[in-house]
């Protein structure tokens, strides 16, 4: 035995397998008859007539050449690491910022090109990241997955959840329902993330809304037991009362034995759908003609623009914007009438005004309403505040008060004539459209206000299976201080997609470019990625194949 260790020196890596000095290749069980057996095997023959001083010798030198190719591959795996660690992060900005794949070849003929006048010496390094189109495709796929398993993981501590549903189509015509969920766990950590982009090649029918609801649910491992509340917009085959898809998740609830769940509308659709109510006709149509006209063709628009300069106009060009509009009439009233078309501006110049000074304000809530981590109760405080606003506005403008009022009350500085009641009328309706569209936020306001502020909500007002609950809660002054902290933490686009983009792709790219809550995990990713180098003819394999370390592959 004192000769086969001599012979075989063992070298135990990081999971603790015997390698051999002679052939490097490791032997599976640390054991001696399973050393003795190799060793007899494979090199008895040529290696024990190599005795004394010089099979000392041998071992020491087979050792040193070992360490050294052991250190030079795990300076490779690290760089390798590296560069694969690379490759995922610019995917992930490629998937945020709704870009081609393809457009990571162009970022790795950027990326070398600045290393080669930065960094010369990185410049094999940067070579060995992979951007090709379907290495970023896989990269982005592997990312959404990462976050998804995480966002499962995370739903198996929801105490509560809620859905959003949205059906659009995409660009290919085909419709995609997309499903946010909002969960919190005891701890007052709230998750917002995509849980699933589905496309609809069929029907678009409630039931198999429903049905496709049901199974993103059941995959993700969310339990109907824990539903709390389902967000859609208004139209028929969500909301119907007896066959929309609100209707048939109520039905599950009950037959899940679950208490019914709270039911709305999108609250930025139902705001969208309120200001359509201002029927300013005739005065879109002499916007859109006056733009459709500058816009439509570039020579007109080059015109525009140098006429623009030669009045040394303070805007260089008009938008599709109701209030850059209305600052460029008079430029866009001489230039129509230079081109040969006349404009009636002083027909419904007021009604203009009072477009531009309401869509404005309206543009204002739209802004409070958007972004993610939105509670309702705040958001419908907003909307309350604006509907608040239109009983004020409403009889400010009965009396010619018109200081909310900036582009009516400029023109009527310069004589312009004011109907205070015309206009009145016209919010009057817009907030009637309020109180129809946010009908069943209002109904749902005392369990807004409870949620929002439990400890002064007045326990008479609650309903009766929770007054007892909420008197112990208000009385405990240690749980009040702690609710503040935990509120106060708690308070914190779909892009056009390539139509080759595939049902898988585009959910991936959905999913990564809006994930909010969670953070994939590219170490994670990395670990069990193989090298991929893309646009160079290099072999990056810099030992002998006969060599073996452990499962990497280059």
């Amino acid at each position: 035995m004192s000769l086969l260790k001599r012979a075989v020196k063992r070298k135990v890596d990081d999971e603790g397998t015997p390698t051999c000095l002679i052939c490097t290749e490791k032997v599976a069980v640390y054991k001696e008859y399973n050393i003795r057996c190799h060793y007899s095997s494979r090199h008895a023959e040529e290696y024990t007539k190599i005795q004394g001083d010089e099979r000392k010798n041998r071992v020491a030198n087979l050792k040193k050449c070992l360490l050294r190719q052991q250190e030079l591959f795990k300076k490779a795996k690290k760089e390798n690491k590296a560069s694969v660690k690379a490759s995922y992060t610019v995917s992930e900005i490629i998937a945020k910022a709704g870009k081609p794949f393809k457009e990571g070849e162009f970022i790795k003929k950027c990326l070398l090109l600045a290393a080669s006048k930065v960094c010369p010496e990185k410049n094999d390094q940067f070579s060995e990241i992979s951007l090709s189109a379907n290495t970023v495709a896989e990269r982005i796929s592997d990312l959404s997955e990462d976050i998804y398993v995480q966002l499962r993981e995370n739903a198996k501590s929801f105490c509560a959840y809620s859905v959003t549903l949205d059906e659009s189509t995409d660009n290919t015509d085909t419709a995609q329902l997309a499903v946010y969920v909002r969960g919190v766990n005891d701890n007052f950590e709230v998750i917002e993330e995509l849980l699933a982009v589905i496309p609809m090649h069929g029907q678009t029918t409630a039931q198999e809304i429903f049905h496709l609801l049901c199974g993103a649910i059941e995959d993700a491992g969310l339990p109907w037991k824990r539903f709390a509340g389902i967000t859609t917009d208004g139209v028929p085959s969500m909301t119907g009362r007896k066959n929309g898809l609100v209707a048939l998740v109520q039905r599950k609830l009950e037959e899940e034995n679950v208490e019914e769940a709270i039911a709305l509308h999108c609250i930025i659709h139902q705001q969208a759908f309120c200001s359509k109510c201002l029927r300013f006709d005739n005065v879109m149509s002499v916007v859109v003609k006056c733009i459709n006209h500058i816009r439509s063709r570039g020579l007109k628009d080059r015109q525009f623009h140098a006429f623009l300069e030669e009045i040394e106009s303070e805007y260089e060009d008009v938008l599709y914007f109701t209030e850059r509009f209305f600052e460029l009439r008079a430029e866009v009233k001489a230039f129509m009438e230079k081109d040969g078309m006349a404009v009636p501006l002083l027909k419904w110049l007021m009604d203009f005004a009072f477009l531009v000074d309401i869509t404005q304000e309206l543009n204002v809530l739209n802004k409070k309403l958007e972004g993610q981590g939105q509670l309702v109760s705040a958001a419908y405080d907003n909307v309350r505040a604006f509907s608040t606003k239109l009983v004020l506005w409403k009889a400010q403008l009965s009396q010619t008060n018109l200081c909310h009022f900036p582009a009516c009350k400029a023109l009527m500085d310069v004589g312009t004539p004011f109907s205070g009641e015309k206009y009145a009328d016209a919010i009057m309706k817009l907030q009637e459209e309020f109180d129809h569209r946010f009908a069943d936020f209002k109904t749902h306001r005392a369990t807004f206000k409870i949620f929002a502020d439990p400890f002064s909500f007045d326990v008479q007002d609650a309903s009766p299976v929770l007054q007892m609950e909420l008197i112990d809660l208000q009385c405990n002054s240690e749980l009040k201080v702690k609710f503040r902290e935990l509120f106060s933490t708690m308070n914190f686009n779909k892009s056009k997609y390539k139509s080759r983009l595939t049902d898988k792709h585009l959910q991936a790219i959905l999913r990564v470019s809006t994930v909010s809550s969670l953070k994939p995990n590219v170490s994670q990713l990395c670990e069990r990625k193989r090298c991929q180098v893309s646009g160079t003819g290099k072999n990056t394999a810099t030992f002998p194949v006969s060599v073996q370390y452990g499962s990497y592959q280059c």
